[in-house]
């Protein structure tokens, strides 16, 4: 039985990574620091803020002490929430897979995004009730590829469950639930994390996703059917 998705937001949800690679090299250029769109997507894509802006001085041998990069961290929320219009922010069938899988099983979301910006563009989208837990950038816990964001999400799900129940509830299992990637990044978090993964073809093209279980072109394509059989493959 398939126990609960769990959904990268960023590229997967929310359609936000040109306006993150914005606000990136708006607040880069405050330090002396060109970010490339190739870069960007190429080698930065999966990290956390933090993560993020450690990679890019560590690779270029720039040296930001923490209070610059905390500051980096701000400058970029400020610049990419003053850059959010009222139009749709959310990828091509994102709510109505949302709303369909969660009609059936419990949803989190695991994401290297801060926690109120994902709670903006879901309430602004009327999404957020339909996730049982939301782990974050701001849970200040190590990003992508590190699994602990899903591990974080599992047992965020498994506290949700129990709430209010007197009986304990089952045990939620990794290899019982499916992690919904754009990235390589997060595809190696969910396999360390021991969830079955499914990429969507979003943000890279399929030859670049081949650590996923299963590979789709659209959000259209995520049913908990197809997922659940999914699960029992691997696991059979």
């Amino acid at each position: 039985m398939l126990q609960a998705i769990v959904f990268d937001f960023d590229g997967v949800i929310a359609d936000t990574e040109p306006l993150h690679l914005r606000a990136s090299q708006t607040v880069l250029r405050t330090v002396g620091i060109e970010l490339s769109e190739r870069d960007y997507y190429d080698r930065y894509l999966g990290f956390d803020d933090a993560g993020m802006f450690g990679a890019i001085t560590k690779d270029l041998g720039v040296t930001l002490d923490k209070p610059t990069i905390a500051a980096l961290m701000a400058g970029k929320s400020r610049v990419w929430e003053s850059m959010l219009t009222g139009d749709s922010m959310l990828c091509p069938g994102a709510s109505a897979c949302i709303r369909r899988c969660a009609a059936q099983v419990p949803l989190a979301i695991a994401s290297g995004a801060l926690g109120h910006e994902i709670d903006l563009i879901l309430t602004r989208a009327g999404l957020r009730e339909y996730f049982r837990a939301i782990v974050s950038g701001s849970d200040a816990l190590p990003g992508k590829p590190a699994p602990d964001l899903y591990l974080r999400a599992l047992v965020r799900l498994q506290e949700a469950a129990g709430a209010g129940n007197d009986r304990p509830s089952t045990a939620i299992a990794a290899g019982h639930c499916v992690a919904i990637e754009d990235s390589r990044w997060g595809i190696e978090s969910a396999r360390l994390a021991g969830l079955c993964s499914v990429a969507v073809t979003h943000t890279y093209p399929a030859g670049d996703l081949a650590g996923a279980n299963l590979i789709v072109e659209s959000l259209d394509e995520v049913t908990v059917p197809r997922l659940e059989q999914l699960c029992t493959q691997i696991r059979g």
